[in-house]
């Protein structure tokens, strides 16, 4: 039985001029053109711009063992609420997806429940062997989750080590290789922790001091030790939410340095892997975005997250985005009552999947921001850092995973309106102009103005 084959007619297409008419057919995008198409049904876009569904190299929608903070069912209709149509989760549930048996499981999981596309990242820590990490590579994950401001420095290397000699055996498919790093670096982390929590004694602590416990070093100490140990060990490297110029300069300069590298041996005409392995990305969040540390004072431990927003003048804004590869909402929900529990206890974590489309479009909006970014660092970049060949762009032959946004349609952000099951953020109550108004997922409509279906 052929599905039905959908038409989405007057859309416009960034980097298109004019309208056009798209064909879905069995999940796919069959035909693009400026003429008028037949099918089966007609959906009149109205000159709205649609955008390559978004894709999230970062979640956390808790499932397994937390899913009263969220569950894939519910993070994955908040995804299809915000224009996301794949999510990528991370490994840090309970069980954590250190192992094939859970990572099975926690795959059949999302399987059952998720309504939007979904690859899970695999948990990588100083206890796994090399057996498991060989087990783990065969189920072909997003990538091995390093966080390294859990571990020490001796601990970090032979992790690398230990994915580096797996990497290299003949029956391993060297591309399911990526270490993706949480980059802040343990030692200073407690150095510091311990220091605010001394000085403050008087006063008490208050929500700000979070930021200085985690400080800019940690972080710029920790992406130039995790650049060191993928450059040693022959590892494709993505570090998650860059949050300060300094690690951002750190990526820029290396990856200028081997830009060059790589153009001086091309002209030699010598054969060099690294044109192909050893790549850096790096990714940001909305809240290190839009937001730096002076957020304390407004929004309290609602906006504690690790790492923490920095000092305004060291934090990253609009301006940096064109050194950025990909956005990668962070999204990591909790209730209310784990977010009050002060400033050490509080969980850390912002719900970012229905926020962070219009953000980005209301920037389009006042004229800070070129819209042609948006499918760049939202789809495009993100599905070709992580083998998702048949997504990221509006051709022929590619999934049908589309959004439609409403480039003028205004509002205001409101929890009580989100899928998430965390009802807060530090964008509730702010104006908003741009919003997506239909997902489409392997060619199914799956939320249509703000209604999940």
């Amino acid at each position: 039985m052929n599905e039905v084959e959908i038409i989405l007619k007057n859309a416009k297409i960034i980097g298109k001029t004019g309208e056009y008419n798209l064909k879905l057919n069995n999940g796919k995008i069959a035909e693009i053109s400026k003429q008028r198409l037949k099918g089966d049904e007609d959906i009149d876009i109205s000159g709205n711009i649609i955008l390559p569904g978004l894709i999230d190299p970062h979640v956390h929608f808790r499932d397994p063992g937390l899913t009263y903070k969220e569950s894939f069912k519910t993070g994955s209709m908040a995804a299809a609420n915000g224009g996301w149509t794949t999510v990528m989760d991370m490994p840090n549930t309970i069980p954590p997806t250190n192992s094939a048996k859970d990572f099975i499981e926690k795959e059949k999981i999302a399987n059952k429940k998720s309504i939007v596309n979904f690859k899970l990242h695999a948990g990588v820590n100083g206890k796994t062997t090399n057996e498991e990490i060989e087990k783990m590579i065969k189920l072909n994950p997003a990538s091995f989750k390093v966080f390294m401001d859990l571990e020490n420095d001796e601990i970090l290397e032979n992790i690398f080590n230990k994915l580096a000699i797996v990497k290299n055996k003949e029956n391993i498919n060297s591309k399911n290789v990526i270490v993706t790093t949480h980059c802040e670096n343990k030692e200073i982390i407690e150095e510091k922790t311990e220091d605010m929590k001394k000085k403050s004694i008087k006063r008490g602590n208050i929500p700000i001091d979070y930021s200085y416990a985690r400080p800019v070093e940690s972080e710029v100490v920790s992406v130039q030790y995790a650049i060191e140990l993928a450059k040693k060990y022959d590892l494709n490297l993505h570090i998650c939410h860059i949050s300060t110029k300094k690690a951002l300069a750190i990526v820029k300069n290396e990856r200028n340095s081997k830009n060059n590298e790589n153009n001086k041996n091309n002209k030699n005409n010598k054969n060099n892997k690294n044109n192909k392995n050893n790549k850096i990305t790096s990714e940001i969040t909305p809240h290190h975005l839009f937001l730096n540390n002076c957020a304390f004072e407004t929004y309290e431990n609602m906006i504690k997250t690790n790492p923490p927003l920095r000092p305004n003048g060291e934090n990253l804004t609009i301006n940096d985005l064109t050194a950025i590869d990909m956005i990668g909402t962070d999204h990591a929900p909790h209730i209310i009552e784990e977010k009050k529990k002060g400033v050490w206890n509080s969980s850390p974590g912002i719900p970012n999947l229905e926020t962070t489309l219009s953000l980005l479009l209301t920037e389009v909006n006042n004229k800070r921001l070129d819209i042609s970014i948006i499918p760049k660092l939202l789809s495009q970049n993100p599905a070709k850092r992580f083998g998702l060949n048949n997504k990221g762009a509006i051709e022929v032959g590619k999934d049908a995973d589309l959004v439609v946004i409403d480039l003028k349609k205004e509002g205001k952000f409101n929890v009580d309106e989100f899928y998430t099951k965390a009802k807060y953020s530090p964008f509730n109550g702010q104006k908003y102009i741009g919003k997506a108004t239909k997902t489409y997922v392997n060619g199914k409509l799956v939320m249509e103005d703000g209604i999940v279906l």
